[in-house]
């Protein structure tokens, strides 16, 4: 007789305490017909909580959630496949086999009810029933984009794991029939995470019950830190996160890097609050006329490209593209800034050139703006102090 060995997920064993701390031993000899969905629904509610947790630690609510169950329950997949075969984009017909031999076997030569993808850029016809009369996956996809769609939601951004890359094609043939528009879809493939620390892999293990929630990651790395990382990379490229490497106060660190332009303009100000100046009125007669260095030229240019940057960002979907700009007009700031340490008439303070002090302190000021408003996009702290490399902190 073949053993019976429990679920290993020890995050089930809380859920299991947390029912019986709510019913205490009520349903211990309830029949199927008293119970049958209870422990479903209890378990859903309980990990839906743990994950809206879990995201708010990370800085991150949505203003909707949504259930599949919904879409039975209101006869959405009915609706949606209604709506394709209104527009004329559903038909009876018999697939041909599949041209993978792993599936030929389990082909089936029979009349189905199949979507009309191939007419928008599909590599073949998808089925919506199976042959008990149910419907696909695919069927219920159509009616959650349809239910999108009829929020008034122009452009729909799906963010999906890179193993179903080969769905792509199939739903925004779907969301095309459903508006009659190219373009209304875009789909956001994202990578695995390969978890380092101490040099290791740090491993997750479905099959032992063991895993490295996101939780787990911002309770270690901190929640700056694990945004910047997140958002660092393409959403398609694959992701080293070391966690020893995000906590080391160093510029080798990208977080530490990314916040750091930020911190140094708001020390710099300090600084001349110290000697008696006062932060400056926005002046662009006197910036062009004293901001003649190559290198303020180039920070100058770096500021006025922000706008332009944030949109191409946005229209693209690369948020990594403002951690980019954020880490590369860092380091020209730190070179600039840097330079005054070898060469005086290079520092921002000039107590005998109160306008060329004026002008450095207003750009000073432009870069410390988009420096915050470029951290507030991604989500991440603008700190006011950071220790950094002696040697850079002795103007």
């Amino acid at each position: 007789m073949a053993r019976i060995l429990p679920y290993p997920g020890e995050y089930l064993v809380e859920v299991a305490r947390r029912f019986k701390e709510k019913h205490g031993d009520r349903y211990v000899d309830a029949g199927p017909a008293e119970i049958d969905g209870l422990f479903t629904d209890f378990g859903i509610a309980q990990m839906l909580e743990v994950i809206k947790g879990d995201l708010k630690a990370l800085n991150i609510e949505f203003d909707s959630w949504f259930s599949e169950r919904t879409l039975h329950a209101n006869r959405a997949i009915d609706k949606a496949v209604e709506a394709l075969t209104a527009k004329g984009h559903m038909f009876r017909g018999v697939l041909p086999p599949p041209k993978d031999a792993a599936h030929a076997e389990d082909y089936e030569p029979r009349e189905q009810l199949l979507f009309r993808a191939t007419a928008f850029g599909d590599d073949q016809d998808r089925p919506l029933q199976k042959s008990d009369g149910s419907y696909t996956y695919f069927a219920a996809d159509i009616a959650y984009h349809k239910d999108k769609l009829d929020r008034a939601q122009d452009w729909l951004i799906d963010v999906w794991g890179a193993d179903h890359g080969g769905y792509v094609k199939r739903v925004k043939a779907a969301v095309e029939a459903l508006t009659g528009r190219k373009g209304s879809l875009d789909v956001v493939l994202v990578q695995m995470v390969n978890l380092v620390k101490d040099g290791k892999p740090y491993k997750m293990s479905k099959r032992a019950g063991t895993f490295v929630t996101l939780r787990d990651v911002v309770d270690e790395a901190g929640r700056d830190a694990t945004r910047v990382m997140f958002l660092m990379k393409r959403a398609d490229a694959q992701l080293e996160f070391d966690l020893d490497l995000v906590k080391r106060q160093t510029m080798e660190n990208p977080v530490f890097y990314v916040q750091y332009g930020h911190a140094r303009c708001a020390n710099i100000f300090k600084k001349a609050a110290a000697s008696g100046i006062a932060p400056p009125q926005f002046d662009l007669g006197l910036l062009e006329r004293k901001l003649t260095h190559p290198d303020e030229l180039d920070l100058v240019k770096r500021v006025v490209s922000f706008p332009a940057m944030v949109e191409g960002a946005a229209r693209a979907l690369e948020p990594h593209r403002v951690i980019f700009w954020v880490q590369e007009t860092s380091a020209a700031f730190q070179s600039w800034y840097t330079q005054g340490n070898q060469d005086k008439s290079l520092r921002v303070v000039q107590p005998d050139e109160p306008e060329l002090t004026r002008a450095r302190l207003m750009l000073v000021k432009a870069l410390q703006t988009v420096f915050a408003n470029a951290l507030s996009l991604l989500g991440v702290s603008a700190p006011e102090w950071m220790e950094g490399p002696k040697e850079e902190l002795e103007q």
